[in-house]
């Protein structure tokens, strides 16, 4: 019996996922666990094996759409089992097959000398346009008014938009303009969604000489989260950061001393990372105007007793941000295990989404790339981030040799000033320092 394969669900807050990519065609053997597609929420990728062995007899969704998680994506059987069981009902439709059913001969006439098919230069008799195909043209960044349809009476339906993603047709009107008087053809896009502009174009001939050949990356995804969300970030907060140091020879003393216990050391693999996410999970309780929410649109700021900390993770995926919740009530061992076990989890892409939620601060720690000074911007709706840099050697005063040189790790905190002051600011910044440069009495202190 034939079994269908479903859009899993990440999580209690994802809805829908984007299918990214099918790893295997219809038609095609697979294996218990094989890897069909890759799929992505609006905050991590993810991907969807077999489930049993057998044929991949037909997919329902091509790459590039959007689909309700729990829904039909595919079904694996045997060579010429009945699929039409499994068909899921999406916008209460049933698109046509998208098959080009003209003879050469007719493909060649209808086509367009200057402008690509299947864009058309006047859009306004043509928004006969299928809810699916809407979406996936949303997704791609496709204007689907432009889009010569191939369903009934010139539906414009999704396969039309795959086809017109994969040829790279999405265009200005100014674009279509000029590429029909001029027959010029796209160099590169630069416009939005990746529409190709009228500066983009360049003459037939120079497209063909030309050897330096543009990469085109897709700018949706986790990519175009990321971005999205930096950009609100700015355009919502009034952001201002506050730069200060710490003496670094405690944290270094510390991490020396464990290390060297081996075997007996009860965390062994203990980080300056850990420990720095430590003082600042145990020193926010003490400044709730820093440990909270601000929502304008709202009108208020909530604040939190205790501390869920949001830590930035470099992927090969892209900038991921899990969160430890309740971190300030746990102890140091408890607090370094989790930022692993997450941290890990996100280079896998096995991060459960609903731990990417939930912060109520964050920290960035580039200190280990070299980075000796930044401007962290704030992980909205949060209202303070904490950015750490490298560890200096730096020249302080010496009452015998005149200077003596002291490890010293730069701080960058970044503050909503529409609800935080700085002095508040500058108190709990200092507070992080002296707990930084005391580090072996403030984990005793927090032991008591």
């Amino acid at each position: 019996m034939a079994t269908p394969v479903q859009m899993p669900k990440q999580g209690n807050s994802v809805e829908e996922c984007l299918l990214v990519e099918w790893t295997v065609k219809e038609g095609e053997e697979v294996k218990t666990e094989d890897l069909l597609c890759s799929i992505e929420t609006d905050k991590a990728t993810f991907e969807v094996m077999a489930p049993v062995d057998g044929i991949l007899l037909k997919t329902f969704f091509p790459a590039g759409e959007l689909v309700p998680v729990l829904t039909n994506i595919a079904v694996i059987g045997k060579e010429g089992e009945d699929v039409s069981t499994f068909e899921p009902n999406i916008d209460n439709e049933t698109e046509e097959q998208h098959v080009d059913k003209s003879t050469p001969a007719e493909q060649a006439a209808t086509k367009p000398t200057t402008t690509p098919a299947p864009i058309l230069p006047n859009s306004d008799n043509n928004k006969n346009v299928s809810p699916r195909a809407k979406k996936l043209a949303e997704a791609k960044g496709i204007d689907a008014t432009r889009i010569n349809g191939s369903g009934a009476k010139g539906r414009v339906i999704s396969g039309d938009i795959e086809d017109a993603a994969k040829a790279g047709l999405a265009m200005t009107s100014s674009a279509i303009a000029e590429a029909s008087k001029s027959g010029m053809v796209a160099g590169i896009s630069t416009g939005i969604g990746g529409r190709v502009r009228r500066r983009d174009l360049v003459t037939e001939e120079i497209g063909k000489e030309s050897n330096n050949e543009p990469i085109e990356i897709p700018y949706k995804g986790i990519r175009k989260l990321i971005g999205d969300r930096m950009l609100a970030s700015l355009q919502e907060h009034a952001q201002l950061t506050l730069n200060s140091s710490a003496d670094a020879t405690s944290l270094l003393n510390f991490r020396k001393n464990i290390k060297a216990l081996g075997e007996d050391s009860p965390f062994p693999n203990i980080t300056l990372n850990d420990m720095i996410c430590a003082v600042v999970s145990w020193t926010l309780p003490n400044f709730p105007e820093l440990n909270a929410l601000f929502s304008k649109s709202a009108e208020k700021v909530v604040q939190y007793k205790q501390v869920n900390l949001s830590l930035a993770v470099d992927t090969d995926r892209g900038l991921m941000v899990p969160t430890i919740n309740n971190a300030d009530t746990m102890a140091l061992s408890e607090i370094s295990r989790n930022i692993k076990e997450l941290a890990s989890q996100c280079k896998k892409g096995s991060i459960n989404p609903d731990l990417l939620s939930g912060g109520t601060f964050t920290i960035t720690n580039l200190g280990t790339l070299g980075i000796e000074s930044f401007t962290p911007v704030l992980n909205s709706p949060q209202v303070a981030i904490l950015g750490v840099c490298s560890i200096e050697q730096k020249a302080i005063p010496d009452a015998e040799k005149g200077f003596a040189f002291q490890p010293t790790m730069g701080l960058s905190l970044t503050i909503d000033h529409q609800v935080v002051d700085g002095a508040p600011a500058a108190k709990f910044l200092k507070a992080v320092v002296d707990g930084l440069e005391n580090f072996e009495f403030t984990v005793a202190k927090q032991a008591i």
